[in-house]
């Protein structure tokens, strides 16, 4: 397939968890991805900003980042367009073994907000994760994250395999309903909103709004952006996940998952974006994989669909000691080989 051949040809070219219920930032029942917090989890991420936050410069874009714990390195990447908060469960429950990182990807909560580059969106996030991997010698790292954080673990150890030890998987993207509502979700309502607007109307948007919040720096970057160059990178962007639909996951073929050689623990997701069978078929082309069924079902999943704040938390809590076990038994084997 031609997209395919593309796609392939490019790449090888400190409190706890508020458990308040969040109001969502846009009209629609399934824009839970990007959210605007509860005033809660407000005041406590004004709390935490009002110390200075570690932050680290890659590839021009500063990016905002914690640490706990010492041990082999853990690099946690949260869901949707959410900050660094939504992993401090798992992190925390990690860090008296694992020195854990979270951090806030490029156009993501406090982080600097760019829009541009040639590659997608996801890809950037990839390379700029190993640029954080090599500033903060964390090498090589195990990569773990659900959903959009999945995807970027995925592609960075498709892209920078030197840097990764191992994958901790949840709740795998993938098919045509997931495509379209994230590339929508994602991309779409900007878009509207600056052709509708400018980029006065993107800069005012729930989302964009929070990012200038956080990080006031981020206003200037936006508003002297051409509209017409902003809704072409945002286009470009949208394109990789809806033509990426028939993928085994979005943003990855088959021939390049199966490059992947090391240990990969997945949980599988059962809703629209995360279906069960995105997380088997990944399971079936990685060599060296474990498959979980899904911690959540279905029903659970939906009633806590008006609690997305519990609902991150019940998915830390119950993929804690899935990926604890399995760091273990890794941890013992890389021991065992190299005694």
């Amino acid at each position: 397939m031609r997209i395919r051949a593309a796609l392939s040809q490019q790449r090888a070219a400190a409190p706890a968890p508020d458990p308040s219920p969040v109001v969502s930032s846009f009209s629609g029942a399934n824009n839970a991805a990007i959210r605007t917090p509860s005033p809660v989890l407000a005041a406590r991420r004004a709390a935490v900003r009002s110390t200075v936050m570690p932050r680290v410069e890659v590839n021009g874009v500063s990016l905002a980042y914690e640490e706990m714990g010492s041990g082999p390195a853990i690099v946690w990447m949260q869901g949707g367009r959410s900050g660094r908060d939504l992993m401090r469960p798992i992190a925390q429950g990690l860090a008296s073994e694992y020195r854990c990182v979270i951090y806030d990807r490029r156009n993501c909560g406090e982080s600097d907000v760019l829009i541009g580059g040639d590659a997608s969106e996801q890809e950037i996030w990839a390379d700029e994760l190993a640029g954080l991997i090599q500033k903060l010698d964390l090498g090589p790292a195990y990569l773990g994250g659900w959903s959009a954080g999945c995807r970027v673990a995925i592609l960075t150890a498709i892209r920078h395999q030197s840097l990764v030890k191992g994958l901790l998987l949840g709740w795998v993207t993938g098919g045509g309903v997931a495509a379209q509502r994230l590339s929508h979700q994602y991309y779409g309502q900007f878009i509207e909103a600056a052709r509708q607007g400018g980029m006065a109307a993107v800069a005012a948007t729930p989302f964009f709004a929070e990012r200038i919040q956080m990080n006031p720096s981020n206003r200037e970057r936006l508003l002297s952006m051409d509209p017409a160059a902003f809704i072409a990178v945002m286009e470009r962007w949208s394109r990789y996940f809806t033509e990426g639909a028939d993928l085994p996951v979005i943003g990855a073929t088959e021939e390049e998952l199966k490059t992947i050689r090391v240990p990969v623990s997945i949980v599988a997701g059962d809703d629209d974006v995360h279906p069960l069978k995105a997380a088997r078929d990944l399971h079936r082309i990685l060599p060296d994989s474990e498959f979980h069924d899904p911690p959540i079902p279905r029903p659970e999943w939906d009633a806590l669909s008006e609690s997305p704040a519990k609902r991150d938390e019940v998915r830390s809590e119950r993929a804690l000691p899935l990926f604890r076990n399995f760091l273990a038994r890794v941890e013992a084997r890389s021991a065992a080989r190299s005694g």
